[in-house]
């Protein structure tokens, strides 16, 4: 008698369920977790990785979805507080049960995230740059290591074509990612002959506005010769920042700024002809010219116009964006490959995927390290806000996580 209450309860739940209007087909869908601050310092830069995200997935569910499913994105907001972002990544994981996250931009926040993503044995994949130093099975980088930015980027500024700098000012926000870089830039120009008295490391914290006295600090550090600037300086910051140098008139054919987290999003918000010339290291740009950029950009614009989304009239596109949407279509691949979205067959499957990216290039997932072989790409600021690229590689380049430039890593290159 008890199993016949129990069998008619479920199909009045059942038959609930669907008159609720909620869709029948709910759990027919793959449920994929976007982890990005829409609110505090970082949702200058993190909102259109969210929009791209969306848009990715709308793309792949018009083509049919992955295995016969929709996917089916739940979006939550760590509104740029680091501990908020593991709690958030155990919602999605435990209480969402999604199959994978895309999300992260701060280092702080992916190390965050990092431990509930190893003990629930699921899947985040990372879009951003960053200082490297780290591999781990549950984490897909599709962003740069060092040597695909950071090392490439100020091995430029020393050349003839760069300036010929002699002395570096390494200006950041101050956590992980910017001072772990510039342990490794300061190993790597010392390797070059650069003395410590000819390099300084400023650090600023987050949502800094502040930086008339540093600006003029830099002028005068520049008198002493030929200097740059490596701004590893996050979020809304970069904003006061470049505002600054504007200012204080200082141009990059006096002293050159090359940024690692500024991008045509940053942008937007700043007035650009002051910043002529001034330089971003990344592994695309959307002024890139090839036809599978020019149907990205332009499904971005269309996208971002239909959704109305904030100066939607103005939507640009930006290298995490590119390595979002890289992201989404590789771990759609590997669903498809694996039939599954277990975990540990997925990660098997991701090894070698390929995808013809909007930088131009074939992009391959490395299968020992999980990193993304990427192209570097040198920029230099335009009146337009965009960027004109200056200097590029001929080839994607493989993904060094550990830093040769740091004792010990010799042997940590892979998984």
């Amino acid at each position: 008698m008890q199993t016949r209450r129990i069998f008619i309860s479920a199909i009045a739940a059942a038959a609930a369920f669907v008159a609720s209007g909620l869709p029948a087909y709910a759990a027919d869908t793959i449920k994929v977790g976007i982890l990005h601050s829409l609110s505090g310092t970082m949702a200058i830069s993190e909102t259109s990785l969210k929009d791209v995200a969306l848009m990715t997935i709308d793309e792949i569910n018009a083509k049919g979805g992955v295995n016969g499913k929709k996917l089916e994105a739940v979006v939550v907001d760590p509104a740029s507080n680091w501990p908020l972002f593991a709690e958030k990544a155990r919602q999605l994981v435990v209480k969402d049960k999604v199959a994978a996250v895309f999300g992260c931009w701060t280092s702080v926040s992916r190390k965050s995230v990092l431990p509930v993503f190893k003990e629930t044995n699921n899947l985040l994949f990372y879009p951003v740059q960053y200082e490297g130093e780290e591999l781990e099975k549950n984490v897909f980088y599709t962003g740069a290591a060092p040597n695909q930015q950071a090392i490439p980027a100020v091995e430029y500024l020393m050349s003839k074509d760069g300036g010929g700098a002699k002395r570096f000012v390494l200006l950041g926000t101050d956590y992980v990612y910017p001072r772990t870089t510039n342990k490794i830039l300061r190993a790597f120009l010392k390797s070059k002959g650069v003395k410590d008295s000819d390099i300084q490391e400023v650090y600023t914290p987050f949502g800094h506005a502040d930086y008339q006295t540093i600006v003029a600090n830099i002028k005068k550090f520049s008198a002493g010769g030929k200097t740059a600037v490596v701004s590893t300086i996050n979020g809304d910051s970069n904003v006061p920042f470049y505002k600054e140098l504007g200012n204080a008139g200082l141009k990059a054919t006096d002293v050159p700024v090359v940024a690692f987290s500024v991008g045509e999003e940053e942008l937007r918000g700043v007035d650009t002809k002051p910043l002529l010339g001034h330089l971003a290291a990344w592994n695309y740009f959307e002024s890139v010219k090839n036809p599978v950029n020019t149907e990205f950009v332009k499904k971005w614009k269309a996208y971002a116009k239909a959704k109305k989304l904030p100066n939607a009239e103005s939507a640009v596109t930006n290298d995490p964006m590119e390595a979002t949407y890289v992201g989404i279509h590789m771990w759609a691949q590997a669903v498809e490959k694996a039939k599954s979205t277990d975990t540990d067959k997925v990660i098997a499957a991701m090894g070698g995927q390929t995808f013809k990216a909007p930088s131009g290039y074939t992009l391959t997932m490395d299968a020992t390290n999980h990193h993304l072989h990427k192209p570097v790409m040198i920029g230099e600021i335009k009146g337009d806000g965009q960027f004109s690229v200056v200097w590029k590689t001929k080839e994607p380049v493989r993904a060094q996580p550990w830093s040769p430039f740091i004792s010990g890593n010799e042997s940590k290159q892979k998984l």
